[in-house]
């Protein structure tokens, strides 16, 4: 490993030896000035890892001093060393970008750890991955040598999506890959779960997770009977590796209780989001509002506009009087964003406010279509990373943080998931089928059925019936459908989208979030 250079500036850098003989025995190599100019001129002729920087020199105090470092190499560590433990001093070093502070006197062993934390971070983390993740592997597949119930789904899931996001941060491709034979090994075990629990869960014949139904009820209802003013902000489409990423955007604004639920199958849309809302599964919606699937069509837009009517109800159903009426906002595009941000203090006047935000769904759809977005994002790091990106720069986080300053529960969830797409599995049906990829309704559905859930009669799983002899299939693992015409070219379409209506973990398994202003 290349040796690692330090810079020392102290104007009494000869009471200092012992500590640079210390750090010198432990591989660092030291030059020492006695100034800020001598620093800032060494700091210009040689490229250093780390500068640790006195506070009170004779000259040039440390703080004018590490302001002109930083304009040099703004991404240089700085370690300041001071006498003074006077707290506005240290948020001058703070707001100046110090990496880290001491306060004199220090012993050799604290600069080294100071040193280490900054230089050696990354190395020391893989080194502590490498060890601990063939454990992790080994622990995970003996796991799935059992049974495992919703619960034990959920926890594992959790586990796999910590190290999925770990990896991030360390770029470690050898780890990811095992993690991903890993997950898809998962998902086979998961979707045979399904396969045999889920018709048990909606029927109520079995201990079923909190389902997509469930929602409104459990953790919403109880909070508006008690007078709480309520925002409800379900975000299409969203991971829970993708929620996990965001949520470091929030601590600061909220103190936040997390919960965790499965969708619904199909893991789209027009099911599981209109099951929210009503507090109904699809073959009651049917009943209630027969003309959502009277025309047979799969079109995500017409199938969700009665959102607020459903949700109005399923607050009658539940006893919920409200002081003002409820307002419903669906956010499709910047404009709607820009326009709801405008309005806000209008929709803030409401005991319950629900918004429905589209744009992570907008964007894996959009990402099928454009090829420049999946050189953007060709996996699932780099769409977690444009999601932040996007998230951290958008009006819709200018309004969660005006949110934290109301007198307000924010409650965020989403409604399915996605999955990307890696396998095409042969699929026939007729003219009247749906078009969805990664799920379908019509007659005479043929699929290997190692690679899909066939419902053969919907009400099984609580779907509607929308036709005689309508039967559902559902993809498992990474499959997604494609019709035998034109088949390798629409597999090669479509392989490596990210897509939803499937029966994985990252469809299913996702989180329910209660957030209240700090």
């Amino acid at each position: 490993m290349k040796e690692k250079r330090i810079l020392w500036a102290d104007d009494e850098i000869e009471l200092l030896q012992p500590h640079i003989l210390f750090l010198q025995s432990k591989g660092y190599r030291i030059d020492t000035v006695t100034n800020g100019d001598d620093a800032i001129s060494k700091s210009r002729e040689i490229y250093y890892d780390i500068v640790l920087l006195d506070e009170m020199m004779t000259g040039k105090d440390g703080l004018t001093t590490l302001n002109e470092i930083k304009t040099i190499h703004p991404q240089l560590p700085v370690i300041m060393i001071t006498k003074s433990e006077e707290e506005s001093l240290m948020e001058d070093a703070i707001g100046h970008k110090i990496d880290d502070y001491l306060t004199k006197p220090v012993n050799p062993s604290q600069i080294l750890s100071a040193c280490k934390k900054l230089l050696d971070k990354k190395n020391i983390t893989v080194e502590r991955k490498s060890r601990q993740y063939p454990a992790e592997i080994n622990r995970i597949s003996s796991i799935l040598m059992n049974p495992l119930d919703y619960q034990q789904w959920i926890d594992l899931y959790l586990k796999i999506v910590q190290w999925d996001v770990e990896f991030d941060e360390i770029e470690e491709t050898q780890f990811r890959d095992i993690l991903y034979d890993q997950r898809k090994e998962c998902n086979v075990e998961f979707g045979k779960f399904l396969e045999k629990n889920y018709s048990n869960w909606v029927w109520g014949k079995s201990s079923s997770p909190v389902l997509s139904p469930d929602l409104v009820k459990k953790y919403i209802v109880p909070e508006l009977k008690n007078g709480k003013k309520i925002i409800f902000m379900v975000i299409d489409c969203l991971r829970l590796d993708q929620w996990s990423i965001l949520e470091q955007n929030f601590y600061q604004y909220f103190n936040i209780k997390k919960e965790y639920y499965y969708s619904i199958l199909p893991t789209a849309t027009p099911f599981s989001r209109n099951s929210i809302f009503s507090g109904l599964f699809p073959d009651d919606i049917e009943k209630k509002h027969p003309e959502l699937w009277n025309s047979g069509t799969d079109d995500e837009g017409s199938l969700n506009k009665y959102e607020d009517i459903l949700l109005e109800q399923n607050l009658k159903r539940n006893g919920v009087s409200l002081s003002k009426d409820l307002k419903y906002v669906k956010i499709m595009n910047n404009e709607d964003a820009r326009a709801f941000m405008r309005n806000i203090d209008n929709h803030l006047d409401t005991q319950f406010l629900t918004v429905v935000l589209n744009f992570v769904d907008i964007l894996a759809h959009s990402r099928s279509d454009l090829p420049i977005l999946k050189e953007i994002a060709p996996d699932e790091s780099a769409y977690r990373s444009l999601t932040k990106s996007w998230f951290e720069h958008s009006v819709i986080f200018d309004a969660i943080k005006r949110f934290s300053k109301e007198d307000v529960i924010l409650f965020i969830s989403t409604d399915h998931g996605s999955v990307r797409g890696m396998r095409g599995t042969k699929v026939i049906g007729d003219r009247e089928t749906s078009t969805n990829l990664r799920y379908k309704f019509g007659r005479s559905l043929k699929v290997d059925q190692k690679n899909a859930i066939y419902v053969k009669d919907p009400r099984e799983f609580r779907l509607p019936k929308i036709n005689l002899n309508t039967t559902f299939i559902i993809a498992k693992e990474d499959y997604y459908f494609i019709y035998p015409t034109n088949y390798n070219k629409y597999l090669n379409y479509y392989k490596n989208s990210f897509q939803h209506g499937g029966a994985s973990m990252e469809e299913v398994i996702l989180p329910f979030l209660r957030l209240e202003g700090k």
